[in-house]
C-alpha cells in the first residue's frame, strides 16, 4: 500500500493533469457498475414490452369493431 501511496504522490507532483484525467476516466467506468440508476433501468428494461398492441382497423368484414378507435360502437367495458 506505501508502494501505491508513493506512486500516486510521485505522479501527481510530476504530471497532475495526467493523474486527474486517469482519475476521471476510472470514475467513469467504475460509476454505472455501482449506480443504484442502472438496476432500475434494468427492471424497466425487463418490465416493458417490445411489442404493443395495434387498434384493429374494419375490413367490412367485423360488424361489432369500429372503423375508428373513437366510435362508440363494439363490446362495452361496462
Amino acid at each position: 500500500m506505501a508502494g501505491i501511496g508513493a506512486f500516486l504522490k510521485n505522479a501527481w507532483n510530476k504530471e497532475p493533469v495526467i493523474l486527474v484525467s486517469c482519475g476521471i476516466g476510472l470514475i467513469g467506468v467504475i460509476l454505472p457498475f455501482v449506480s443504484p440508476l442502472t438496476k432500475h433501468t434494468a427492471m424497466l428494461n425487463a418490465a416493458m414490452p417490445y411489442n404493443y398492441p395495434v387498434p384493429v382497423r374494419d375490413d367490412g368484414n367485423m360488424p361489432d369493431v369500429p372503423a375508428h378507435p373513437c366510435e362508440p360502437k363494439g363490446r362495452n367495458l361496462d
